[in-house]
């Protein structure tokens, strides 16, 4: 035989046989491990217990923090820092030494709180507002008062205080008591400086009569012939002030359309880290926007009339009447869309890019949360290097998301857990369901809301902060808080290390809204789809696609110009996606028809719901925009065939219809069809095939057969929790899969093109009724407090806060169950041991082998053949909620809500103290421990 036929042979040997191949686990870094805001609260921080925080965080699986200074602890006053001063910045650098020690990354928040603000903001550098007064005139009249507006005083607090704005200091940043004050807003009472002055006659004509008013308010002007109409234009300060700011960050908020504020604001940063090596720290960070959180909105900035003219080709001034007006006509909502065009614009390109721009020459990534922005969400997220989100409304999440998929950014993150449930309520499985969605969303690198740097010696319940599922040292769910951590850090090594693979892009229609009169002013606010695409085509479409498993991304005016088109696929980067989808809206931008029909001369596929936009937005040069729309609508000849018209234009297509269904089908855009049995996916590339992340989130087991959209040869299944992986049962002609999935459960699915042989992923199949595991069971109470109760011995599983003695009832930690059990004959391959109801997680042993660790909503575990015996011994470890103790806290009288701003408010209206504070004084006792019923069920493993 020669050696060519020899290799021949073997070539196609193996050809035959697959790729034999180990499936592992990708390596967990820093990067995909679960990350944490971590608050220091009065910057009452010192280097021996910043390192104990950090060792603890370090243990259970973070793999970095944010840190975000915030309002102080009374009591601790003489250890308040103040932000970014000399001993602060030591103490950061410190930090950033340990963080390099332990392998935690670490990133900054750009102020003491949030806003962007603080005490070195000049009124000059402060957010604005614009007053307005209207006189009247008629021919031959002259103005008799004076043209002045009288800014009144107001303040507000974060919770009530006796001062009033005269008490007070200007600017406001440089008084000595903030921590106290706590002031969320203040205006002093002084007159505003004058903007403009525009008369308007009844014939139309318009006069700037700005420089014939003297210094003293007085009009120098007869008016002409006709009825005249005279705005004036003031700018005043809005006087919103740094929420829950540290010492020394409390302050104006910098106006956000300013690129000088911004500039100026950024000084005190390089001030204070100038001669210190902070290298080591990765990104900066900013806070969501929420300038507006307060009465009247900050919608103005100096240079406003400048910059709106220099973008939208006409004077704002000319059109004063129609900007301020209140009645819905063409004209006022197309001056009213070019005004908030223009703050859009400056939000992006005054503050964000600047701020980015800013921190890439200190050598930092940037991560930024956009919501509640007043601009487009879309571009503001498109400027950073890690796009933030926050919420548990899939069509708000998947902003951020779709930011870095149309962008090419390798990492989407989320502020996670905020508000979860009522204080001390929140257990693991809750945070795991959220961050369950946040994956589903296209969100890959969480951040937990948060951890509270606390004293090592500080009693129960420690610092805490007032939004936040508490996930600190003193939460008893701490003991297993590592077994969540590992399943993210899993998660995240797939979500991290793949690309995105949506079919449709969503465009956003910004500029319907911008068009749209709100009753809260001249601002429009966006913090996702809802409320503000209410009873919209476009927040239907959305839903109808999330509630279906249409895999999609938004995409901005601005990005879709970025678009191109590669053999009928619509591409940005290197990311493809199948087409563009425009729901009902009543207008467009030409520049972006203009694109759309040239990608679909290119190529591509524009699919249209209802009906085509009609006109363009806003005023500048409308005539010349509206004759070129109209050609370009000429140019689409649609075809009707059975409810879908089609206009083939180029290479390529418009497709036009009612039924979302059949529209998409036109383009060849199909649903993983999983979602009709209660599993839904996120799918994404990776270099061999798709990556699917699969979840139940029905309250029921799943186990059957799911169809993908993806071909295979080969199918492996990687379970995050368990750590269990292999191949799967699959049919590579019919592109199904076996799944077996409990309630709340979540599987990696990871296709292949080229068949691989690797070891099977077990599948279980019950051959025994459920039986109770009946008898004595010892619990024993080994951490926590109050105090530690006395062991017991019981033979009904309950709440064991129904033992007899308050030490039970006030009691948080952790209590060990212990059951001795017999088995005449084992099970070939072993049993499901369920412990039913738990309340709230439980880490399982038996005969001295850790089997893992669960959080819910299902307490079942898989018990092997070869860890049992004739007689058994079964240990479950478990933790119950922060609540009990607090409770009992309260009944004594001791006051743990000691911190200045907020303090600890309330989730719920009905936990609210009359102080204003949180409270448990009406809860009682919250279940805890085994709940119910523990029972083994005998399982095979199928082959």
């Amino acid at each position: 035989m020669t050696i060519s036929r020899l290799f021949v042979i073997l070539f196609l040997l193996f050809s035959f046989i697959g790729n034999s191949q180990t499936l592992k686990w990708k390596p967990i870094t820093q990067q995909t491990k679960p990350w944490s805001r971590w608050w220091w609260e009065g910057n009452a921080v010192n280097p021996k217990d910043l390192t104990f925080n950090m060792e603890n965080y370090q243990k259970v699986g973070l793999g970095g923090l944010e840190i975000t200074p915030i309002y102080g602890v009374k009591g601790a006053e003489s250890q308040f820092v103040d932000f970014l001063s000399p001993k602060w910045v030591s103490l950061f650098k410190h930090t950033l030494n340990e963080g390099t020690r332990l392998g935690l990354g670490i990133d900054l928040a750009n102020a003491s709180g949030w806003p962007f603000g603080g005490r070195w903001v000049e009124p000059e550098d402060a957010c604005r507002y614009v007053a307005h007064k209207v006189y009247n005139l008629k021919e031959g009249e002259k103005l008799a008062e004076t043209i002045t507006f009288q800014q009144q005083a107001m303040i507000r607090f974060v919770l009530p205080k006796n001062v009033q704005p005269k008490d007070l200091k200007q600017p406001v940043g440089k008084n000595d008591n903030l921590q106290e004050l706590a002031i969320d807003q203040v205006k002093f009472d002084k007159i505003l400086p004058l903007e403009t002055l525009m008369a308007y006659s009844d014939t139309g004509e318009k006069v700037n009569l700005t420089d014939k008013v003297g210094l003293d308010g007085q009009l120098n002007w007869t008016a002409t012939r006709g009825n005249w109409s005279l705005f004036a234009i003031f700018s005043g300060w809005h006087g919103k002030m740094v929420e829950r700011a540290g010492p020394g960050g409390e302050g104006d908020v910098i106006d956000h359309f300013s690129e000088k504020a911004i500039n100026n604001y950024l000084k005190e940063f390089d001030k204070a880290f100038a001669g210190t090596d902070v290298s080591s720290m990765r990104a900066f960070f900013n806070d969501s926007y929420e300038v507006d959180d307060a009465k009247g909105q900050a919608d103005w900035t100096p240079e406003l009339f400048n910059e709106f003219q220099k973008r939208r080709g006409y004077d704002l001034r000319n059109y004063l009447p129609n900007l301020f007006s209140k009645e819905k006509t063409d004209l006022n909502s197309r001056v009213l869309c070019d005004y908030r065009t223009t703050i859009s614009d400056l939000i992006l390109e005054k503050y964000t890019s600047a701020w980015a721009k800013w921190g890439h020459s200190r050598g930092k990534i940037v991560r930024n949360q956009a919501h509640g922005s007043p601009g487009n969400t879309l571009d503001l997220y498109s400027m950073v290097d890690i796009p933030e989100i926050e919420g548990t409304d899939l069509l708000r999440i998947k902003f951020a998301s779709s930011a870095s998929n149309v962008m090419n950014k390798k990492l989407t993150s989320s502020e996670s857990a905020t508000w979860d449930n009522e204080h001390f309520l929140s257990n693991l499985g809750d945070v795991k369901k959220d961050l369950d969605l946040f994956f589903l969303g296209g969100v890959n690198h969480v951040f937990y809301h948060g951890t509270n740097y606390s004293p090592q010696n500080e009693p129960f319940p420690g610092w805490v902060f007032y939004a936040a599922t508490h996930f600190t040292p003193h939460n008893p769910f701490w003991k297993h808080f590592g077994a969540l951590n590992q399943y993210v850090a899993r998660t995240q090594t797939f979500l991290q290390d793949t690309k995105p693979d949506n079919d449709v892009l969503l465009y956003f229609p910004i500029y319907d809204r911008f068009a749209e009169q709100t009753p809260k002013g001249l601002l429009q606010h966006f913090d996702g789809v809802t409320p503000e695409f209410n009873n919209t085509d476009f927040k239907t479409v959305a839903q109808n696609m999330i509630d279906k498993s249409y895999s999609f991304d938004y995409i901005s005016d601005r990005q879709i110009g970025n678009l191109s088109v590669s053999n009928t696929k619509i591409m940005s980067g290197a990311t493809v996606w199948k087409t563009v989808l425009l729901s009902e809206n009543e207008t467009l931008p030409l520049e972006t028809f203009e694109k759309l029909v040239q990608l679909a001369k290119d190529g591509a596929t524009i699919v249209i719901h209802n009906k085509l936009p009609q006109d363009v937005p806003g005023l500048g040069n409308l005539g010349e925009r509206q004759a070129k729309f109209k050609a370009l609508i000429a140019q689409l000849n649609f075809t009707k065939n059975a409810g879908v018209s089609q206009a083939n234009i180029g290479k390529g297509r418009f497709i036009l219809g009612e039924n979302l269904g059949e529209i998409l089908a036109a383009a060849k855009v199909q649903r993983e069809t999983m979602i009709d049995k209660g599993l839904t996916n996120i799918r994404k590339i990776n270099a061999n095939g798709k990556t699917y992340f699969i979840n139940n989130q029905s309250d029921k087991s799943f186990d059957g057969w799911v169809k993908i959209e993806t071909p295979f040869q080969s199918v492996a299944l990687y379970n995050p929790m368990t750590e269990k992986l292999g191949l799967a049962k699959y049919n590579a002609k019919t592109n199904e899969v076996y799944v077996q999935l409990m309630a709340g459960e979540s599987i990696i699915l990871e296709t292949h093109n080229d068949v691989v042989k690797a070891e099977k992923y077990p599948y279980f199949k019950t051959v025994t009724k459920a039986q109770e595991l009946a008898g004595n069971w010892k619990v024993s109470f080994t951490e926590g407090g109050e105090i530690l109760p006395k062991a017991v011995e019981i033979k009904s599983l309950n709440s064991w806060t129904n033992f007899e003695g308050d030490d039970y009832k006030n009691f948080s930690g952790i209590a060990t169950y212990s059951h001795n059990f017999k088995l005449a004959k084992v099970s070939k391959s072993g049993y499901w041991l369920d412990l039913g109801k738990v309340s709230e997680s439980a880490k399982v042993s038996v005969n001295g082998k850790e089997l893992g660790t669960l959080i819910g909503p299902s307490y079942q575990i898989f018990v092997p053949a070869n860890i049992l015996k004739s007689q058994n011994v079964l240990t479950i470890e478990v933790a119950n909620s922060m609540a009990n103790r607090v409770i009992a806290l309260e009944k004594k009288g001791v006051v743990w809500q000691k911190f200045y701003n907020i303090n600890v408010s309330a989730r719920l209206k009905e936990n609210l103290g009359k102080d204003g504070y949180f409270t448990t004084k009406n809860w009682t006792p919250k279940d805890s421990g085994i709940l119910g019923k523990v029972t083994l069920t005998a399982v095979e493993i199928l082959k």
